[in-house]
């Protein structure tokens, strides 16, 4: 189908027709009804064996992988946790590093094997660290040095065998990966019968309150966000009658990503890496965001995509005003975690000749997917996040739980193929979130208008959004009353031009309160994205309602007029 007229309600319905590769039936996933594709992989153990091929695949530094050898490597590791570790179908195997290529070779194994990977947040000190362990009763971990020092600090871990990766001295009892795959040799993946509604990941998101929650996650919901953007290309490409979506068509060999986010965070390890598999492109992975270090791997290595939060692509675009790099090869920038400005959405589209702007709305609860928009929706859209994603619903509810009509503002809800299965041995939460009829909700304040695109509007949730990670203002809270100068604390969004938000705080606390000796103590409870930015002293307890509420909002403000922003 090549015709340019077609419109795009013909082109869903062409290309998810009866005998295509994209068909939709309706069926039932996790005990609820949903759209599915017929022709999904079974589990993501047979998307990794049915692509590994003889292309390039994996690139970081000097290192180089095809797709073949990173399955053999995966193999060599599946091999070491079920016969040197003893892990099992439905066991927890926890990844707590920097993006290394162990990483990616690492949870493959361990859904291959049947396991459940647990994506560990690398910036977490060692109180979350060992919060995260215990929650999900991890069996190993894979841990970097810089990991390994804080595990140290997390107290006693009965039962937790650790992996150490890239590490040159080791404490007692932690082993050390590479010796024990190099002593496996050439092996196959270890046999593991695995149905597509099995756990497959585990993901923390922080929320509005408490510690961070596990998002559990099925092979069948992360295929179907995988086949959901490949089915969206598809779609954008027969109305356009041209191969006009992100990398399609042409030779495998000249399409290339790069990983310029970390893979614990969904954007990274859905749409950079395990989106690359199919597509059979390569993927450059960077120790950590540096945009001087990402204009130069772009160059160098010809990448014709990039998705990052709006933080990342600012960071690009200023370097590529100054044209000391070659970024032409670069055909999508996409976004997501937060929204981009309507400004930088231009700016992408004027300084780079040859990339289309994309973005999109998702959560870790979707697996990435939801909504999404690019090329000139999005520049006539720029506040948009797009339309909904063809394996999920959306709709936009009042305060009882009632549909709107187009343009109505309510909380935004979803439900579908790629939505997660629950929290993990949260069912309170649980009971809470999912609404009647298998709607989750969002927490996201919206309205959708009269053609289906989205527009996020606020967000009824008590979080921070800063360069795509979610904050939750509890958790942050809850920190800083453990110091015991401090009485009250309010902790709040503070407006930044490349990070969308940062972390503010006012506290009620002792005169003698120094706030860089409050730094220093949130420094050892908290990741280093979470310690506010600002903090404010109050010599007097914060305002609140007559029911006790503090009134936190009162309390931005008055911060905000204050300077700290």
């Amino acid at each position: 189908m090549t015709s340019s007229t077609m419109t795009r309600a013909e082109a869903i319905r062409a290309v998810t027709a009866p005998g295509q590769p994209y068909e939709l039936v309706d069926g039932v996933a996790g005990g609820r009804r949903t759209r599915l594709f017929r022709n999904a992989p079974r589990s993501l153990r047979a998307l990794f064996e049915a692509t590994a091929t003889e292309r390039p695949f994996l690139v970081h530094g000097d290192e180089r992988l095809t797709y073949a050898q990173a399955w053999a490597a995966a193999s060599r590791i599946g091999h070491v946790l079920v016969h040197d570790c003893g892990v099992r179908p439905g066991d927890r195997v926890a990844i707590s590093m920097r993006n290394h290529l162990e990483w990616m070779l690492a949870f493959n194994a361990i859904l291959s094997i049947g396991a459940i990977a647990v994506a560990m947040n690398a910036h977490w000190q060692a109180e979350e660290m060992a919060f995260g362990l215990r929650d999900c009763e991890a069996r190993v971990l894979f841990a970097d040095t810089e990991r390994l020092e804080r595990l140290a600090r997390c107290g006693p871990l009965p039962g937790l065998t650790v992996l150490a990766v890239r590490a040159t001295t080791l404490a007692p009892g932690v082993r050390a990966l590479s010796a024990l795959t190099e002593a496996a040799g050439e092996v196959p993946m270890p046999a593991a019968d695995i149905d597509p509604d099995d756990a497959a990941t585990i993901l923390y998101t922080s929320g509005s309150t408490g510690h961070p929650k596990g998002v559990v996650s099925t092979h069948r919901n992360i295929l179907s966000a995988l086949l959901s953007w490949e089915l969206d290309r598809l779609v954008g490409e027969q109305v356009s009658g041209t191969a006009a979506g992100i990398e399609a068509g042409g030779d495998p060999s000249v399409q290339g990503t790069l990983l310029a986010v970390p893979l614990f965070h969904v954007t990274g390890l859905a749409a950079s890496y395990l989106a690359s598999f199919r597509l059979q492109r390569r993927l450059v992975a960077m120790h950590r965001w540096d945009p001087e270090v990402a204009a130069a791997l772009i160059e160098r290595e010809r990448l014709t995509s990039l998705v990052g939060p709006a933080a990342v692509t600012g960071d690009l675009l200023r370097i590529a005003a100054e044209g000391r790099h070659d970024l032409g090869t670069l055909l999508s920038l996409g976004g997501g975690g937060a929204p981009r400005a309507p400004e930088q959405v231009r700016r992408i589209d004027a300084t780079l000749a040859n990339a289309m702007p994309i973005t999109g709305w998702g959560m870790t609860e979707t697996f990435a997917i939801g909504a999404g928009i690019g090329g000139d929706d999005y520049l006539t859209r720029p506040e948009s996040s797009g339309r909904s994603a063809l394996v999920l619903e959306l709709r936009v509810v009042d305060e009882q739980g009632a549909p709107l009509p187009a343009g109505g503002r309510g909380e935004l809800q979803v439900r579908g193929a790629s939505l997660f299965r629950g929290y993990w041995r949260r069912p309170e939460v649980d009971a809470e979130v999912f609404a009647d009829g298998g709607w989750f909700r969002t927490g996201d304040m919206a309205y959708l208008d009269d053609e289906g695109f989205v527009f996020i509007v606020d967000r009824i949730k008590d979080l921070i959004i800063r360069g795509g990670e979610n904050i939750g203002c509890g958790q942050v809270e809850a920190a800083l009353l453990q110091h015991p100068a401090v009485h009250e604390a309010a902790v709040y969004a503070v407006p930044d031009e490349r990070l969308g938000e940062e972390v503010g705080a006012t506290v009620y606390c002792e005169a003698t309160l120094e706030v860089d000796a409050l730094r220093a103590f949130l420094a050892e409870r908290l990741a280093g994205f979470e310690v506010p930015r600002y903090i404010v002293k109050s010599a007097e307890p914060l305002p609140r309602t007559p029911s006790g509420k503090i009134l936190k909002r009162r309390i931005r403000d008055a911060a905000l007029g204050r300077g700290a922003g």
